[in-house]
């Protein structure tokens, strides 16, 4: 079943990461994802209530996008909480596994236990990606969820993706693990700028110009459609 996810694509925000400079984000020159990993009492032994994510390229930390999809204050979100989560599914009209499986408490217990970091570049034989950057679920394009990136229905076949990009790569690079605002400088804001982050850990990686990525900690497509 489905975790919990934020796909700035399917909340509504068409512009903000893709392949070009007319979007926020833009994955044909390198950039550097930072994942902040937030708990309630802002020591590494408290329980896991958010996870923050934002973005740094050309000298500049770029805030996440909001959602113009949820409804009132849930659509406010940047970051993935027990909250937002909840708004997301009930919009969508998702079952919520997540908070059947302990949601992002179990999640940070799990973390506590130990992870191993895997990046790959990989495609997909039995969906061809479908829930990553086209359209997938019950219903039409109009329905709020059904559309997770500007990919067609008709893409991601693993034998043409194969055969017509052999080249395609991806470089990850400068990987780093440490408390809030250690692994990146303090600089310039493209965005408005968040509440000041407390807590426990950053996850930094710089991603060089690529067609495919999928970055450390959540799942975004630079894609070949």
């Amino acid at each position: 079943m489905d975790g919990c996810d934020f796909n700035s694509f399917r909340l509504g925000n068409h512009t903000f990461y893709g392949r070009g400079s007319e979007y926020t984000v833009d994955t044909l020159k390198p950039f550097r994802v930072v994942t902040q990993w937030i708990t309630h009492n802002g020591t590494d032994h408290g329980d896991l209530v958010e996870i923050r994510r934002f973005y740094v390229q050309h000298g500049k930390v770029i805030a996440n996008s909001r959602s113009s999809i949820l409804p009132g204050k849930d659509g406010l979100h940047t970051s993935m909480t027990g909250e937002f989560c909840r708004a997301q599914k009930e919009t969508f009209e998702d079952e919520n596994d997540f908070k059947k499986k302990g949601g992002l408490k179990n999640m940070g217990r799990a973390m506590d236990r130990g992870m191993v970091l895997v990046v790959s570049l990989w495609d997909d034989s039995l969906t061809r990606m479908r829930w990553l950057d086209s359209m997938q679920g019950k219903g039409g394009a109009s329905k709020p969820g059904m559309r997770r990136g500007a990919c067609s229905l008709h893409s991601g076949d693993p034998e043409d993706l194969e055969s017509k990009h052999k080249q395609a790569h991806v470089i990850f690079k400068h990987i780093k693990f440490g408390s809030i605002g250690a692994t990146f400088g303090q600089i310039g804001v493209q965005g408005k700028a968040e509440s000041t982050p407390v807590s426990v850990a950053d996850t930094t990686a710089t991603a060089a110009s690529a067609p495919l990525l999928h970055s450390l900690t959540a799942r975004v497509p630079l894609g070949i459609c």
